[in-house]
């Protein structure tokens, strides 16, 4: 396939910090997914994402990674120790058309001086300007200052933080996409712009409603934990996430054309399998009207709903739901998305070569005419491209 971004020469500069580090890195990687020729550059000591653990196989070493792994195939890697061999980055500098980074290594003036057409992309956790430009963050703290915590766990209990962190990737996802509308404009002016991506921002719009919520109605949203908001007049919670018989699937019970046929649905399908539940099969779904049920109502048909989710699996609730053409999905743990058959249909997994063994890797997020991007290379070890990559530039 032709790589959309042949031709395009990335420099991205290895953050000091987790955070930092993740965010760039991700932005690099969709370039470099999408045929980019991304270098990136380091200190001596290396990114410091290269030291978080887990390890390829439970060997720690500074090419062993998973995080780093996942972050950096697709590209070349130098080291430069910077400021001292600042000159060498600007020889790398003046071909390239954008740069990424996380904290302003070269300011916008001076990138506008070495390269009037360079692209300088700025990831930080709460961006160039205000009272917390410059301040450092984790994932924890700017996913706080986001919101978003706030709105995670149960509503008796404290926020929960995901497993893993969230806000360095969807950081590095707008930091990639401000990136080529600067490209854009840049073929329009033949002009680079400084593109300030805040990770407090990125994180914001992880759950849009909230925002929209207050700024119309005033009113502020809460932990609702396995519930949903949005589906009642008269102030009931339906549940979204339920257990089954090995761990978990995303049900609703709603109203309007889909939600009544899926409820239709599922009564038949208890019928099928002689599972009792009388509250549930006797509703008149041609009228159903989930809006105006009270709690106690809610709670009667979700009774039954519960006890028959938990005697079917996640793949018998999937193919079930499939058949019937009804909502619903099975919460995926990293097992089933490896088994996943429709990641397998469309050749989501990639065959690459990872520190001497081949593994089965994510490809590219789209498919362009049919063909998804590839997995070039595997990342680079520490110093793998100084001789190639900064051979011809003069200390």
């Amino acid at each position: 396939m032709i790589d959309l971004l042949d031709g395009l020469r990335v420099i991205e500069i290895a953050g000091d910090d987790i955070w930092g580090a993740t965010a760039v890195a991700h932005a690099a990687r969709i370039l470099a997914d999408l045929g980019a020729n991304v270098i990136k550059v380091e200190p001596p000591a290396g990114d410091p994402v290269r030291a978080v653990p887990p390890f390829l196989h439970d060997q720690a070493g500074p090419d062993r990674g998973l995080l780093w792994i996942a972050l950096n195939a697709n590209k070349r890697g130098v080291r430069l120790d910077l400021p001292r061999e600042r000159d060498r980055l600007r020889t790398l500098l003046s071909s390239a058309d954008v740069l990424v980074q996380t904290r302003e290594v070269v300011d916008a003036a001076t990138a506008a001086s070495w390269s009037p057409s360079l692209v300088v992309v700025n990831v930080t956790p709460y961006g160039l300007s205000g009272p917390l430009a410059g301040v450092p963050a984790s994932d924890l703290e700017v996913t706080a200052s986001s919101g978003a915590l706030a709105l995670a766990g149960e509503p008796d209990r404290a926020p929960v933080r995901t497993t893993l962190p969230q806000s360095p990737f969807w950081s590095g996802m707008y930091a990639a996409m401000g990136a080529l509308f600067a490209l854009a404009a840049r073929a329009a002016t033949r002009r680079g712009q400084q593109v300030d991506v805040s990770g407090q921002a990125s994180m914001v719009t992880v759950h849009p409603p909230a925002c929209v919520h207050w700024d119309v109605a005033k009113e502020e949203h809460r932990r609702l934990g396995a519930f949903l908001i949005g589906r009642s007049r008269v102030g009931a919670r339906f549940r979204n996430i339920w257990e089954c018989a090995d761990g978990h699937v995303s049900f609703a019970i709603q109203g309007g054309p889909i939600g009544r046929h899926t409820g239709r649905m599922l009564a038949s399908w208890m019928n099928e399998r002689r599972f009792t539940a009388p509250r549930f099969t006797a509703v008149e779904w041609d009228t159903f009207d989930n809006r105006t049920l009270t709690q106690e109502q809610v709670d009667a048909l979700e009774r039954e709903v519960a006890a028959f989710f938990r005697t079917i699996t996640k793949r018998e609730f999937f193919a079930g739901v499939i058949e019937r053409n009804m909502l619903g999905y099975p919460v995926a743990d990293a097992s089933d998305v490896y088994a996943d058959e429709q990641l397998r249909a469309r050749e989501f997994w990639q065959d690459t070569p990872i520190d001497g063994i081949t593994l089965p890797f994510p490809g590219g997020f789209a498919l362009f005419d049919g063909e998804r991007p590839r997995i070039r290379r595997g990342p680079p070890r520490l110093g793998e491209h100084d001789a190639e990559v900064l051979g011809a530039v003069t200390a």
